[in-house]
């Protein structure tokens, strides 16, 4: 899923970011001239890391000029890693608290790192999670899929929650990932509407079908944001749930 790589990416690249920063104490480019050490920033190496969903994600590694830098959310000769799907899904996601973002850093890094650094990797995280949640869409898409994925959150308590994710097809039969929402459970007409809204506020003003399959209130609250749109059941799913009204001994026929 090239949109996980690229979430994945950012997330990593921000927080190693900052993490060169608490290490050399400064900001790029905002050396103090008389600081006694000599250490700065100095580019930085590709690597490669590993994850579930994601597959093979390259980043850029800081380095600094003394080789001091100890990388602690990937670290050195670490290849693989582990359910960050989930958290990378999870913060990219509307409805997220800024305290739920900086708890799931908090659980990442334990105390490798300062509060101080936590609250900024989860400033930046939370601002670019915000400029790709707030771009413009497509006047029209031929179809848009809604799905749901469970995802743990973390503020004082491991919970599962809902990440509901809007699939777009545009008219030049390319698909995009508009928009993540994180919900509750048991989301109703409502939720739906705010997320429709969402869509229509960033431009969306025609699409001829939304495909869904068991989220309650949505099919309700479709016309009257966009009033010639055909809500059609998953066909998968359609299948799926009809199997279960056949007999075992009749599915096997």
């Amino acid at each position: 899923m090239a949109l996980l790589k690229l979430f994945t990416k950012n997330v990593l690249e921000t927080a190693l970011n900052e993490e060169m920063t608490e290490h050399l104490g400064h900001e790029k480019h905002q050396a103090e001239p008389d600081r006694d050490s000599t250490n700065v920033r100095n580019g930085t190496r590709p690597k490669t890391v590993v994850s579930d969903a994601a597959s093979e994600v390259g980043i850029d590694v800081p380095r600094d000029r003394e080789s001091t830098f100890e990388p602690q959310i990937v670290k050195k000769r670490q290849r693989w890693l582990t359910e960050v799907d989930e958290i990378v899904l999870s913060l990219y996601a509307r409805g997220m608290t800024t305290g739920e973002i900086s708890a799931h850093f908090a659980e990442i890094y334990g105390s490798s790192v300062s509060k101080e650094t936590i609250s900024r990797i989860t400033d930046k995280v939370v601002a670019e999670m915000n400029d790709w949640a707030s771009r413009p869409l497509d006047p029209v898409y031929v179809a848009v899929f809604i799905d749901m994925i469970h995802v743990k959150v973390r503020d004082g308590q491991v919970a599962n929650r809902p990440v509901y994710a809007a699939i777009g097809v545009t008219v030049d039969v390319h698909k995009d990932v508009l928009g993540l929402w994180m919900g509750v459970g048991g989301e109703g007409a409502k939720f739906w509407m705010s997320v429709l809204i969402d869509l229509k506020n960033r431009g969306v003003r025609e699409v001829f079908f939304l495909v869904c399959d068991g989220l309650k209130g949505l099919p309700d609250v479709v016309a009257n944001v966009w009033p010639q749109t055909i809500v059609q059941t998953c066909i998968a799913h359609l299948i799926r749930n009809t199997f279960r009204l056949v007999s075992r001994r009749d599915r096997m026929r």
